[in-house]
This record gives structure tokens, sequence and C-alpha cells, in this order.
């Protein structure tokens, strides 16, 4: 089956940045939705970004315009670019894919929309 791994989290202090990776292997769809996903101690997993096959993207009212998600199909690898980041970020951050919608509606940012999960990376913002 379709096989994730995160890498590039990290610890920063407030106003800092990460990229974070995703390299995704086993999946051969055209259409697909590819999400980040966050899970804080104490609370539900929480998304982040998505973006599916044709590049249109979706993000959570309290990353946007501070994190990008984009998609290099030629390396297989999905990433979310992190600025202005806050302590209230610090989270496990979670790669996601799922079969996607067929262009009938935009990838959302539900956990049960997503069937595939990465092992997560650790990213740490100090105040």
């Amino acid at each position: 089956g379709v096989q994730l791994v995160e890498s590039g989290g990290g610890s920063v202090q407030a106003g800092g940045s990460l990229r974070l990776s995703c390299a995704a292997s086993g999946y051969t769809y055209r259409s697909y939705c590819m999400g980040w996903f966050r899970q804080a101690p104490g609370k539900e997993r929480e998304g982040v970004a998505a973006v599916d096959s044709d590049g249109d993207t979706n993000y959570a009212d309290s990353v946007e315009g501070r994190f990008t998600i984009a998609v290099d199909n030629a390396k297989n690898t999905l990433y979310l670019q992190t600025t202005s980041l806050k302590p209230e970020d610090t989270a496990m951050y979670y790669c996601a894919a799922g079969p996607g919608w067929a262009g009938y509606r935009m990838c959302g940012l539900e956990v049960w929309e997503y069937n595939n999960w990465g092992q997560g990376t650790q990213v740490t913002v100090s105040s």
C-alpha cells in the first residue's frame, strides 16, 4: 500500500521557519488528496493543509498566510513550508493521503477523508 515518511521537524524559536517533507511511495492514482495534520497533547488531530492532484489547496484558518503546502510530483514528495511559527504550532505533524474526490469537491481537512498516514515528525516552537 501507500507509504508516507515525514521528515524536517525540529525545535525552533517563535518566528522561525521549518520545511516539512513527506516522501510517498506505492501510490499510482492520478487523483488524490494529500494533507498535513497535527496533534498536540490533549487535543484532537487537526487538519492543517491539503492539496489535490490539480493543485487546489485548502488551509486551516489558524495557518492561513503562514504555511504553504506543495507537491513535487517528480520527486513524489509533499512539503509543508511553515513560517512565522508560534508556540501554539507545537505538535506532532502527520502526512496523510486519500483517494480524492475526482474533482467534485475540494480536499478537506477532516481525518476521515484520509486513509494513509505517516508516523509523524515533531515540531516544537519555543516562546
